[in-house]
Protein backbone atom coordinates (compact mmCIF):
# COMPACT_ATOMS: atom_id res chain seq x y z
CA UNK A 1 0.00 0.00 0.00
CA UNK A 2 1.18 3.82 -0.76
CA UNK A 3 0.56 7.06 0.47
CA UNK A 4 -1.27 9.89 -1.74
CA UNK A 5 2.81 11.43 -1.93
CA UNK A 6 4.46 8.00 -2.74
CA UNK A 7 1.61 7.80 -5.50
CA UNK A 8 2.18 11.16 -6.55
CA UNK A 9 5.93 11.00 -7.32
CA UNK A 10 5.44 7.27 -9.17
CA UNK A 11 3.28 8.51 -11.63
CA UNK A 12 5.45 11.81 -12.23
CA UNK A 13 8.47 9.04 -12.41
CA UNK A 14 6.21 7.26 -14.88
CA UNK A 15 6.06 10.95 -16.85
CA UNK A 16 9.41 11.07 -17.08
CA UNK A 17 9.80 13.92 -14.39
CA UNK A 18 13.36 13.11 -12.75
CA UNK A 19 13.47 16.13 -10.67
CA UNK A 20 11.67 18.54 -8.16
CA UNK A 21 12.63 22.43 -7.41
CA UNK A 22 11.96 23.41 -4.13
CA UNK A 23 12.19 24.17 -0.54
CA UNK A 24 11.34 21.86 2.26
CA UNK A 25 9.00 22.77 4.69
CA UNK A 26 6.63 20.88 7.25
CA UNK A 27 3.32 20.51 5.08
CA UNK A 28 5.63 19.34 2.08
CA UNK A 29 7.31 16.68 4.09
CA UNK A 30 5.44 13.65 3.10
CA UNK A 31 6.50 14.37 -0.67
CA UNK A 32 10.06 14.88 0.11
CA UNK A 33 9.66 11.50 1.96
CA UNK A 34 8.46 9.73 -1.25
CA UNK A 35 11.30 11.62 -3.37
CA UNK A 36 13.93 10.48 -0.75
CA UNK A 37 12.86 6.79 -1.03
CA UNK A 38 12.23 6.96 -5.06
CA UNK A 39 15.25 6.29 -7.26
CA UNK A 40 15.41 8.00 -10.75
CA UNK A 41 13.48 11.97 -8.99
CA UNK A 42 15.38 14.32 -7.30
CA UNK A 43 14.73 17.00 -4.97
CA UNK A 44 16.96 19.75 -6.04
CA UNK A 45 16.97 22.24 -3.30
CA UNK A 46 16.50 25.69 -3.95
CA UNK A 47 16.68 28.88 -1.74
CA UNK A 48 13.48 30.79 -3.00
CA UNK A 49 10.72 28.70 -4.29
CA UNK A 50 10.57 31.69 -6.71
CA UNK A 51 14.07 30.42 -8.06
CA UNK A 52 12.90 26.70 -8.30
CA UNK A 53 9.95 28.22 -10.44
CA UNK A 54 11.95 30.03 -12.87
CA UNK A 55 14.38 26.41 -13.08
CA UNK A 56 11.01 24.75 -13.62
CA UNK A 57 10.00 27.08 -16.36
CA UNK A 58 13.57 27.04 -17.91
CA UNK A 59 13.82 23.19 -18.24
CA UNK A 60 10.02 22.84 -19.54
CA UNK A 61 10.63 25.41 -22.44
CA UNK A 62 13.87 24.11 -23.36
CA UNK A 63 13.12 20.61 -23.15
CA UNK A 64 9.32 20.70 -24.32
CA UNK A 65 8.88 18.12 -21.38
CA UNK A 66 6.89 18.88 -18.11
CA UNK A 67 9.09 20.44 -15.21
CA UNK A 68 7.67 20.38 -11.37
CA UNK A 69 8.56 22.73 -8.53
CA UNK A 70 6.81 22.75 -5.32
CA UNK A 71 6.62 24.92 -2.24
CA UNK A 72 4.98 24.42 1.38
CA UNK A 73 1.77 25.64 2.45
CA UNK A 74 1.27 29.80 2.87
CA UNK A 75 4.85 31.75 2.49
CA UNK A 76 6.44 28.70 0.52
CA UNK A 77 3.91 27.93 -1.97
CA UNK A 78 3.02 32.11 -2.48
CA UNK A 79 6.53 32.55 -3.62
CA UNK A 80 6.51 29.82 -6.24
CA UNK A 81 3.76 32.57 -8.10
CA UNK A 82 5.94 34.88 -10.09
CA UNK A 83 8.12 31.73 -11.80
CA UNK A 84 4.95 30.42 -12.75
CA UNK A 85 3.79 33.36 -14.12
CA UNK A 86 6.36 33.48 -16.10
CA UNK A 87 5.82 29.49 -17.23
CA UNK A 88 2.43 30.21 -18.37
CA UNK A 89 3.05 33.37 -20.39
CA UNK A 90 5.62 31.64 -22.32
CA UNK A 91 3.70 28.36 -22.36
CA UNK A 92 5.81 26.05 -20.15
CA UNK A 93 4.28 22.97 -19.25
CA UNK A 94 4.72 23.17 -15.54
CA UNK A 95 3.69 20.84 -12.53
CA UNK A 96 3.42 23.07 -9.53
CA UNK A 97 2.92 21.43 -5.94
CA UNK A 98 1.47 23.41 -3.66
CA UNK A 99 1.06 22.22 -0.28
CA UNK A 100 -1.44 23.24 2.25
CA UNK A 101 -2.27 23.16 6.02
CA UNK A 102 -4.14 20.26 7.58
CA UNK A 103 -7.65 19.94 5.22
CA UNK A 104 -9.28 19.88 8.92
CA UNK A 105 -8.22 23.37 9.26
CA UNK A 106 -9.18 24.88 5.93
CA UNK A 107 -11.40 27.56 6.09
CA UNK A 108 -10.51 28.43 9.96
CA UNK A 109 -7.85 31.51 9.50
CA UNK A 110 -5.11 29.00 10.76
CA UNK A 111 -1.99 29.52 10.50
CA UNK A 112 0.00 30.14 7.32
CA UNK A 113 -3.89 29.80 5.31
CA UNK A 114 -4.11 30.65 2.11
CA UNK A 115 -6.25 28.91 -0.53
CA UNK A 116 -3.71 28.05 -3.78
CA UNK A 117 -6.35 26.64 -5.59
CA UNK A 118 -7.68 30.33 -5.94
CA UNK A 119 -4.11 32.51 -5.91
CA UNK A 120 -2.43 30.54 -8.81
CA UNK A 121 -5.93 30.64 -10.77
CA UNK A 122 -4.95 33.48 -13.27
CA UNK A 123 -1.37 32.37 -13.96
CA UNK A 124 -2.40 28.42 -14.68
CA UNK A 125 -4.37 26.46 -17.11
CA UNK A 126 -5.15 23.91 -14.20
CA UNK A 127 -5.73 24.43 -10.74
CA UNK A 128 -7.54 22.12 -8.30
CA UNK A 129 -7.73 20.44 -4.55
CA UNK A 130 -6.57 17.23 -3.55
CA UNK A 131 -9.42 16.62 -0.82
CA UNK A 132 -8.88 12.78 -0.48
CA UNK A 133 -6.93 9.68 -1.85
CA UNK A 134 -9.60 8.67 -3.65
CA UNK A 135 -8.91 11.00 -6.22
CA UNK A 136 -5.30 9.64 -6.84
CA UNK A 137 -3.55 8.75 -9.61
CA UNK A 138 -6.36 10.72 -11.77
CA UNK A 139 -6.09 13.70 -10.34
CA UNK A 140 -2.54 14.35 -10.92
CA UNK A 141 -2.34 12.69 -14.39
CA UNK A 142 -5.27 15.08 -15.14
CA UNK A 143 -2.99 18.08 -14.27
CA UNK A 144 0.09 16.96 -16.12
CA UNK A 145 -2.39 16.63 -19.19
CA UNK A 146 -3.52 19.88 -18.82
CA UNK A 147 -0.15 21.43 -18.37
CA UNK A 148 1.36 19.53 -21.59
CA UNK A 149 -1.72 20.08 -24.05
CA UNK A 150 -2.37 23.40 -23.05
CA UNK A 151 0.72 24.58 -22.98
CA UNK A 152 1.38 26.72 -19.41
CA UNK A 153 1.56 25.85 -16.01
CA UNK A 154 -0.92 23.10 -13.65
CA UNK A 155 -1.43 23.63 -9.76
CA UNK A 156 -2.27 20.72 -7.57
CA UNK A 157 -2.93 22.15 -3.91
CA UNK A 158 -2.18 19.20 -1.78
CA UNK A 159 -2.74 19.12 2.32
CA UNK A 160 0.52 17.29 4.17
CA UNK A 161 -2.43 15.38 5.98
CA UNK A 162 -4.16 14.14 2.79
CA UNK A 163 -0.58 13.26 0.91
CA UNK A 164 0.04 11.52 4.05
CA UNK A 165 -2.62 9.15 3.56
CA UNK A 166 -2.96 5.64 1.97
CA UNK A 167 -4.46 5.10 -1.07
CA UNK A 168 -6.26 1.70 -2.06
CA UNK A 169 -6.34 1.72 -5.63
CA UNK A 170 -2.99 0.76 -7.86
CA UNK A 171 -1.48 3.54 -9.49
CA UNK A 172 -1.48 1.46 -12.53
CA UNK A 173 0.08 2.86 -15.85
CA UNK A 174 -1.64 5.63 -18.20
CA UNK A 175 0.07 6.98 -21.35
CA UNK A 176 0.42 10.68 -21.33
CA UNK A 177 0.49 12.48 -24.41
CA UNK A 178 4.07 13.97 -24.53
CA UNK A 179 4.52 15.53 -28.58
CA UNK A 180 1.24 16.82 -29.82
CA UNK A 181 0.10 16.13 -32.96
CA UNK A 182 0.81 18.60 -36.30
CA UNK A 183 -2.29 21.11 -36.49
CA UNK A 184 -3.48 21.63 -40.83
CA UNK A 185 -5.10 24.40 -41.51
CA UNK A 186 -8.32 24.18 -43.24
CA UNK A 187 -7.56 24.87 -47.30
CA UNK A 188 -9.65 27.15 -47.84
CA UNK A 189 -7.47 29.71 -45.33
CA UNK A 190 -4.55 28.94 -47.44
CA UNK A 191 -6.27 29.24 -50.29
CA UNK A 192 -7.08 32.67 -49.17
CA UNK A 193 -3.85 33.38 -47.98
CA UNK A 194 -2.37 32.38 -51.26
CA UNK A 195 -4.27 35.38 -53.37
CA UNK A 196 -3.54 37.91 -50.84
CA UNK A 197 0.30 37.09 -50.85
CA UNK A 198 -0.23 36.72 -54.97
CA UNK A 199 -2.20 39.81 -55.06
CA UNK A 200 0.35 42.37 -52.70
CA UNK A 201 3.45 43.67 -54.59
CA UNK A 202 5.00 44.62 -51.02
CA UNK A 203 4.88 41.23 -48.67
CA UNK A 204 6.71 41.42 -45.30
CA UNK A 205 6.79 38.49 -42.60
CA UNK A 206 6.63 39.11 -39.64
CA UNK A 207 8.12 35.96 -37.19
CA UNK A 208 7.30 35.47 -33.59
CA UNK A 209 8.20 31.99 -31.77
CA UNK A 210 5.34 29.67 -33.71
CA UNK A 211 8.17 29.25 -36.67
CA UNK A 212 10.47 27.09 -34.41
CA UNK A 213 10.21 24.54 -36.62
CA UNK A 214 9.81 25.89 -39.61
CA UNK A 215 12.91 28.05 -40.62
CA UNK A 216 13.71 26.66 -43.91
CA UNK A 217 9.62 26.78 -45.35
CA UNK A 218 9.40 30.39 -44.19
CA UNK A 219 12.81 31.71 -45.83
CA UNK A 220 11.41 29.59 -49.10
CA UNK A 221 8.48 31.74 -49.47
CA UNK A 222 10.39 34.98 -49.17
CA UNK A 223 12.21 34.13 -51.62
CA UNK A 224 9.18 33.59 -53.67
CA UNK A 225 7.34 36.77 -52.41
CA UNK A 226 10.16 38.70 -52.23
CA UNK A 227 9.48 39.37 -48.64
CA UNK A 228 12.04 41.23 -45.87
CA UNK A 229 11.46 38.72 -42.58
CA UNK A 230 11.36 40.67 -39.18
CA UNK A 231 10.93 38.83 -35.97
CA UNK A 232 10.41 39.26 -32.52
CA UNK A 233 12.58 38.72 -29.26
CA UNK A 234 11.38 35.47 -29.21
CA UNK A 235 11.61 34.33 -32.71
CA UNK A 236 15.34 35.71 -32.68
CA UNK A 237 16.75 32.45 -31.97
CA UNK A 238 14.38 30.17 -34.73
CA UNK A 239 14.41 32.88 -38.22
CA UNK A 240 17.45 34.87 -37.76
CA UNK A 241 20.35 32.71 -38.53
CA UNK A 242 20.91 31.78 -42.80
CA UNK A 243 18.48 34.29 -43.15
CA UNK A 244 19.02 36.63 -45.97
CA UNK A 245 15.94 38.22 -45.93
CA UNK A 246 16.78 39.42 -42.43
CA UNK A 247 15.81 42.71 -41.18
CA UNK A 248 16.17 43.18 -37.69
CA UNK A 249 13.57 43.28 -34.71
CA UNK A 250 10.64 45.20 -33.84
CA UNK A 251 9.19 46.22 -30.50
CA UNK A 252 11.07 48.39 -27.73
CA UNK A 253 14.27 46.36 -27.87
CA UNK A 254 14.35 47.01 -32.11
CA UNK A 255 16.64 47.42 -34.30
CA UNK A 256 17.23 47.63 -37.92
CA UNK A 257 14.60 48.59 -40.48
CA UNK A 258 11.88 45.98 -39.50
CA UNK A 259 9.53 48.64 -38.57
CA UNK A 260 9.86 50.50 -41.84
CA UNK A 261 9.53 47.20 -43.52
CA UNK A 262 6.33 46.41 -41.48
CA UNK A 263 4.40 49.71 -42.93
CA UNK A 264 5.54 50.34 -46.10
CA UNK A 265 4.23 46.77 -47.12
CA UNK A 266 1.00 46.42 -48.28
CA UNK A 267 0.95 42.55 -46.74
CA UNK A 268 1.82 42.05 -43.45
CA UNK A 269 1.64 38.28 -42.57
CA UNK A 270 2.34 37.73 -38.70
CA UNK A 271 3.91 33.63 -38.28
CA UNK A 272 3.71 31.97 -34.94
CA UNK A 273 3.56 35.38 -32.54
CA UNK A 274 1.54 37.05 -30.09
CA UNK A 275 3.70 39.93 -30.49
CA UNK A 276 1.77 42.38 -27.34
CA UNK A 277 3.32 45.91 -28.95
CA UNK A 278 0.54 47.25 -30.79
CA UNK A 279 1.48 50.45 -31.42
CA UNK A 280 4.24 48.96 -33.34
CA UNK A 281 2.12 47.01 -35.50
CA UNK A 282 0.59 48.81 -38.71
CA UNK A 283 -2.89 48.13 -38.21
CA UNK A 284 -3.87 47.34 -41.48
CA UNK A 285 -3.40 44.97 -43.99
CA UNK A 286 -2.15 41.79 -42.11
CA UNK A 287 -3.34 38.58 -41.96
CA UNK A 288 -1.87 36.06 -38.80
CA UNK A 289 -1.08 32.59 -39.03
CA UNK A 290 -1.47 30.36 -35.41
CA UNK A 291 -2.01 27.11 -33.86
CA UNK A 292 -3.47 29.04 -31.15
CA UNK A 293 -6.44 30.53 -32.36
CA UNK A 294 -7.13 32.50 -28.84
CA UNK A 295 -4.13 35.16 -30.29
CA UNK A 296 -6.16 35.74 -33.59
CA UNK A 297 -7.21 39.42 -33.62
CA UNK A 298 -5.96 40.91 -30.48
CA UNK A 299 -3.15 42.91 -31.40
CA UNK A 300 -4.32 44.46 -34.61
CA UNK A 301 -7.15 43.65 -37.12
CA UNK A 302 -7.02 40.97 -39.37
CA UNK A 303 -8.12 40.58 -42.84
CA UNK A 304 -7.47 36.67 -42.55
CA UNK A 305 -6.93 34.48 -39.70
CA UNK A 306 -5.15 30.83 -41.03
CA UNK A 307 -5.14 28.29 -37.99
CA UNK A 308 -2.55 26.23 -38.00
CA UNK A 309 0.96 24.98 -37.33
CA UNK A 310 3.16 27.55 -38.87
CA UNK A 311 5.06 25.14 -40.83
CA UNK A 312 2.25 22.88 -42.25
CA UNK A 313 0.43 25.80 -43.37
CA UNK A 314 3.77 26.87 -45.07
CA UNK A 315 4.14 23.51 -46.64
CA UNK A 316 0.66 24.29 -47.95
CA UNK A 317 1.26 27.43 -49.31
CA UNK A 318 4.36 27.38 -51.29
CA UNK A 319 3.23 25.76 -54.07
CA UNK A 320 0.32 28.01 -54.45
CA UNK A 321 2.50 31.17 -54.64
CA UNK A 322 3.46 32.72 -57.74
CA UNK A 323 6.98 34.07 -57.83
CA UNK A 324 7.69 37.89 -57.98
CA UNK A 325 9.92 39.65 -60.09
CA UNK A 326 9.34 43.32 -58.66
CA UNK A 327 12.75 43.39 -56.39
CA UNK A 328 12.52 47.09 -55.71
CA UNK A 329 10.73 46.79 -51.89
CA UNK A 330 12.69 43.91 -50.86
CA UNK A 331 15.81 45.70 -52.27
CA UNK A 332 15.19 49.19 -50.31
CA UNK A 333 14.74 47.69 -47.09
CA UNK A 334 18.12 45.35 -47.13
CA UNK A 335 19.81 48.75 -47.98
CA UNK A 336 17.44 50.54 -45.42
CA UNK A 337 18.54 47.92 -42.71
CA UNK A 338 22.67 47.88 -43.14
CA UNK A 339 22.22 51.68 -43.48
CA UNK A 340 20.67 51.54 -39.54
CA UNK A 341 22.70 49.16 -38.44
CA UNK A 342 26.21 51.17 -39.51
CA UNK A 343 24.83 54.66 -38.07
CA UNK A 344 24.34 52.61 -34.86
CA UNK A 345 27.80 50.88 -35.38
CA UNK A 346 29.71 54.57 -35.83
CA UNK A 347 27.76 55.90 -32.45
CA UNK A 348 29.61 53.30 -30.02
CA UNK A 349 32.89 51.79 -31.75
CA UNK A 350 34.97 54.43 -31.59
CA UNK A 351 38.38 53.77 -29.20
CA UNK A 352 35.78 51.13 -27.85
CA UNK A 353 38.49 48.58 -26.83
CA UNK A 354 40.17 51.44 -24.31
CA UNK A 355 36.90 53.19 -22.99
CA UNK A 356 36.19 52.41 -19.48
CA UNK A 357 33.49 51.96 -17.63
CA UNK A 358 33.41 49.04 -20.20
CA UNK A 359 31.25 49.45 -22.69
CA UNK A 360 28.39 46.83 -22.50
CA UNK A 361 28.05 46.37 -26.27
CA UNK A 362 31.65 46.11 -26.64
CA UNK A 363 31.39 43.20 -23.71
CA UNK A 364 27.87 41.18 -25.61
CA UNK A 365 29.98 41.38 -28.88
CA UNK A 366 32.87 39.67 -26.99
CA UNK A 367 30.96 37.20 -25.32
CA UNK A 368 29.17 36.53 -28.65
CA UNK A 369 32.45 35.25 -29.63
CA UNK A 370 33.77 33.23 -27.00
CA UNK A 371 30.66 31.17 -26.16
CA UNK A 372 30.23 27.61 -27.41
CA UNK A 373 27.90 27.22 -30.50
CA UNK A 374 25.62 25.28 -28.77
CA UNK A 375 25.63 27.37 -25.38
CA UNK A 376 22.06 28.34 -23.79
CA UNK A 377 22.38 31.71 -22.50
CA UNK A 378 19.56 32.83 -20.21
CA UNK A 379 18.83 36.19 -20.00
CA UNK A 380 17.87 39.31 -17.58
CA UNK A 381 15.26 41.57 -18.05
CA UNK A 382 16.08 44.99 -18.43
CA UNK A 383 19.26 46.02 -20.30
CA UNK A 384 20.74 42.78 -20.72
CA UNK A 385 17.43 42.15 -23.08
CA UNK A 386 18.79 44.83 -25.27
CA UNK A 387 22.93 43.24 -25.32
CA UNK A 388 21.23 39.55 -25.73
CA UNK A 389 18.57 41.05 -28.83
CA UNK A 390 21.19 42.70 -30.77
CA UNK A 391 24.76 40.85 -29.75
CA UNK A 392 23.92 37.05 -29.37
CA UNK A 393 24.03 35.19 -32.94
CA UNK A 394 22.10 32.52 -33.08
CA UNK A 395 23.24 29.77 -35.02
CA UNK A 396 20.35 26.68 -35.13
CA UNK A 397 21.38 25.24 -32.14
CA UNK A 398 22.02 28.05 -29.89
CA UNK A 399 19.11 28.67 -27.42
CA UNK A 400 18.05 32.13 -26.27
CA UNK A 401 15.59 32.64 -23.19
CA UNK A 402 14.32 34.57 -20.74
CA UNK A 403 11.34 36.30 -19.15
CA UNK A 404 10.50 37.93 -22.59
CA UNK A 405 6.91 37.27 -21.93
CA UNK A 406 6.12 38.21 -18.53
CA UNK A 407 8.99 40.23 -17.58
CA UNK A 408 10.54 39.41 -14.10
CA UNK A 409 13.45 40.64 -13.07
CA UNK A 410 15.94 38.34 -11.32
CA UNK A 411 14.97 35.64 -13.99
CA UNK A 412 18.49 34.57 -15.89
CA UNK A 413 20.13 32.87 -12.71
CA UNK A 414 17.60 30.88 -11.94
CA UNK A 415 16.76 29.91 -15.22
CA UNK A 416 20.23 28.97 -15.54
CA UNK A 417 19.75 26.18 -13.04
CA UNK A 418 16.85 24.46 -14.73
CA UNK A 419 18.96 24.85 -18.02
CA UNK A 420 21.40 23.38 -16.11
CA UNK A 421 20.17 20.00 -15.01
CA UNK A 422 18.30 19.92 -18.49
CA UNK A 423 21.30 19.94 -20.22
CA UNK A 424 24.20 19.00 -17.49
CA UNK A 425 27.05 18.63 -20.60
CA UNK A 426 26.06 21.63 -22.49
CA UNK A 427 27.42 25.55 -21.87
CA UNK A 428 24.70 27.79 -19.73
CA UNK A 429 25.40 31.37 -19.58
CA UNK A 430 23.20 33.41 -16.95
CA UNK A 431 23.63 37.14 -18.89
CA UNK A 432 22.55 38.79 -15.35
CA UNK A 433 21.93 42.38 -14.50
CA UNK A 434 23.16 43.70 -11.30
CA UNK A 435 19.38 44.39 -10.30
CA UNK A 436 18.14 41.06 -11.23
CA UNK A 437 21.53 39.05 -9.71
CA UNK A 438 20.88 41.12 -6.34
CA UNK A 439 17.36 40.13 -6.05
CA UNK A 440 17.59 36.43 -6.08
CA UNK A 441 21.43 36.25 -4.77
CA UNK A 442 20.85 33.69 -2.05
CA UNK A 443 20.67 30.44 -5.13
CA UNK A 444 24.19 31.09 -6.16
CA UNK A 445 24.96 28.70 -2.93
CA UNK A 446 22.14 26.27 -4.93
CA UNK A 447 24.42 26.90 -7.64
CA UNK A 448 27.40 25.72 -5.83
CA UNK A 449 25.80 23.13 -3.62
CA UNK A 450 24.84 20.87 -6.73
CA UNK A 451 27.83 22.14 -8.63
CA UNK A 452 26.43 23.03 -11.58
CA UNK A 453 28.94 25.01 -13.96
CA UNK A 454 26.94 27.54 -14.61
CA UNK A 455 28.30 30.75 -15.76
CA UNK A 456 27.49 33.73 -14.79
CA UNK A 457 28.09 36.99 -16.99
CA UNK A 458 27.10 40.08 -14.88
CA UNK A 459 26.74 43.41 -16.40
CA UNK A 460 26.54 45.57 -13.85
CA UNK A 461 25.93 49.08 -14.36
CA UNK A 462 25.21 49.70 -10.56
CA UNK A 463 21.71 51.04 -11.82
CA UNK A 464 18.30 50.06 -12.30
CA UNK A 465 19.45 50.89 -16.51
CA UNK A 466 16.01 49.84 -17.89
CA UNK A 467 14.28 51.92 -15.37
CA UNK A 468 16.48 54.95 -15.65
CA UNK A 469 15.34 54.94 -19.73
CA UNK A 470 11.43 54.49 -18.70
CA UNK A 471 11.99 57.95 -16.45
CA UNK A 472 13.92 59.61 -18.99
CA UNK A 473 11.44 59.30 -21.83
CA UNK A 474 9.00 60.76 -19.33
CA UNK A 475 11.02 63.96 -18.26
CA UNK A 476 11.68 62.56 -15.05
CA UNK A 477 15.32 62.80 -13.23
CA UNK A 478 16.34 59.29 -12.58
CA UNK A 479 15.46 58.27 -8.69
CA UNK A 480 15.72 55.51 -6.67
CA UNK A 481 17.66 53.41 -9.36
CA UNK A 482 20.55 53.30 -7.74
CA UNK A 483 22.22 49.57 -6.58
CA UNK A 484 25.29 51.01 -5.23
CA UNK A 485 28.88 49.65 -5.37
CA UNK A 486 28.66 46.19 -4.87
CA UNK A 487 31.44 43.38 -5.32
CA UNK A 488 29.63 40.86 -6.65
CA UNK A 489 32.75 38.57 -7.65
CA UNK A 490 33.97 38.85 -3.58
CA UNK A 491 30.55 37.31 -3.01
CA UNK A 492 30.49 34.55 -5.64
CA UNK A 493 33.75 33.49 -4.02
CA UNK A 494 32.68 33.72 -0.21
CA UNK A 495 30.17 30.96 -1.33
CA UNK A 496 32.61 28.98 -3.56
CA UNK A 497 32.20 29.85 -7.09
CA UNK A 498 35.07 31.07 -8.79
CA UNK A 499 35.04 34.57 -10.34
CA UNK A 500 37.36 37.67 -11.52
CA UNK A 501 35.94 41.44 -11.04
CA UNK A 502 36.53 43.46 -14.41
CA UNK A 503 37.47 47.17 -15.00
CA UNK A 504 39.56 47.05 -17.99
CA UNK A 505 38.11 46.27 -21.06
CA UNK A 506 41.22 44.85 -22.30
CA UNK A 507 40.68 42.08 -19.69
CA UNK A 508 36.88 41.17 -21.12
CA UNK A 509 37.95 38.32 -23.60
CA UNK A 510 40.57 36.54 -21.30
CA UNK A 511 38.06 36.70 -18.45
CA UNK A 512 35.21 35.10 -20.09
CA UNK A 513 37.52 32.58 -21.87
CA UNK A 514 38.68 31.22 -18.49
CA UNK A 515 35.39 31.35 -17.11
CA UNK A 516 34.01 29.11 -20.12
CA UNK A 517 37.04 27.10 -19.55
CA UNK A 518 36.49 26.23 -16.24
CA UNK A 519 35.20 22.44 -14.54
CA UNK A 520 32.85 24.31 -12.34
CA UNK A 521 30.40 27.34 -12.35
CA UNK A 522 32.15 30.74 -12.61
CA UNK A 523 31.32 34.18 -12.32
CA UNK A 524 32.64 37.14 -14.58
CA UNK A 525 31.83 40.63 -12.60
CA UNK A 526 31.85 43.30 -15.32
CA UNK A 527 31.93 46.83 -14.45
CA UNK A 528 29.86 48.65 -17.51
CA UNK A 529 29.02 52.46 -18.43
CA UNK A 530 25.62 53.23 -16.90
CA UNK A 531 25.70 55.66 -19.55
CA UNK A 532 24.76 53.26 -22.21
CA UNK A 533 20.96 52.93 -22.93
CA UNK A 534 19.06 52.15 -25.50
CA UNK A 535 16.57 53.57 -27.47
CA UNK A 536 13.55 51.54 -29.65
CA UNK A 537 13.87 52.37 -33.33
CA UNK A 538 10.77 54.37 -33.82
CA UNK A 539 10.21 57.14 -31.13
CA UNK A 540 7.75 59.78 -30.83
CA UNK A 541 7.80 63.51 -30.27
CA UNK A 542 7.01 63.20 -26.87
CA UNK A 543 9.17 60.69 -25.98
CA UNK A 544 11.89 63.03 -27.71
CA UNK A 545 10.78 65.80 -25.36
CA UNK A 546 11.79 63.57 -22.42
CA UNK A 547 14.51 62.71 -23.16
CA UNK A 548 15.77 66.53 -23.71
CA UNK A 549 13.82 67.37 -20.52
CA UNK A 550 16.52 64.62 -18.43
CA UNK A 551 19.01 66.08 -19.75
CA UNK A 552 23.11 64.91 -18.81
CA UNK A 553 22.81 61.58 -19.94
CA UNK A 554 24.31 59.64 -22.63
CA UNK A 555 21.23 57.53 -24.56
CA UNK A 556 23.22 55.21 -27.19
CA UNK A 557 21.12 53.39 -29.84
CA UNK A 558 23.46 49.90 -28.39
CA UNK A 559 24.61 48.99 -31.32
CA UNK A 560 24.14 45.12 -33.42
CA UNK A 561 28.01 44.09 -33.51
CA UNK A 562 28.45 41.83 -36.63
CA UNK A 563 24.77 41.65 -37.17
CA UNK A 564 25.97 44.63 -39.36
CA UNK A 565 28.50 42.00 -41.77
CA UNK A 566 25.44 40.02 -42.23
CA UNK A 567 23.20 42.50 -43.40
CA UNK A 568 26.01 44.19 -45.95
CA UNK A 569 26.26 40.22 -46.82
CA UNK A 570 22.66 39.86 -47.25
CA UNK A 571 22.06 43.44 -49.11
CA UNK A 572 25.10 42.16 -51.64
CA UNK A 573 22.91 38.58 -52.08
CA UNK A 574 19.32 40.24 -52.80
CA UNK A 575 17.81 37.08 -54.58
CA UNK A 576 16.99 37.68 -58.14
CA UNK A 577 14.17 35.94 -59.80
Amino acid sequence: MATVAEQLIEVLGQAGVRRIYGVVGDSLNPVVEAVRRTAGIDWVHVRNEEAGAFAAAAEAQLTGRLAVCAGSCGPGNTHLINGLYDAQRTGAPVLAIASQIPSAQIGTGFFQETHPEHVFSECSVYSELVSGPGQMPRIVRTAMQHAIGLGGVAVLTLPGDVADKDVQAPVGHSDLLVDKGVLHPRADQVEQLANLVNGASKVMLFCGDGVRDAHDEVIDLAGLALSPIGHTLRGKEWIQYGNRFDVGMSGLLGYGACYEAMHEADLVVLLGTDFPYDQFLPGRRTVQVDSDASRFGRRTPLELAVHGDVGETMRQLIPKVRQKKDVSYLDGMLRKHTRSLERVVDAYTRDIEHHTPIHPEYAASVLDDVAADDAVFTVDTGMCNVWAARYITPNGRRRIIGSFRHGSMANAMPHAIGAQFAYPDRQVISVSGDGGLSMLLGDLITIRQHRLPVKIVLFDNGSLGMVELEMLVDGLPAYGTDNGEVDYAAIARGVGIDSERVEDPGRVRAALTEAFAADGPFLVHLLTDPNALSIPPKITGAQVKGFALAAGRTVLNGGVGKMLGIARSNLRNIPRP
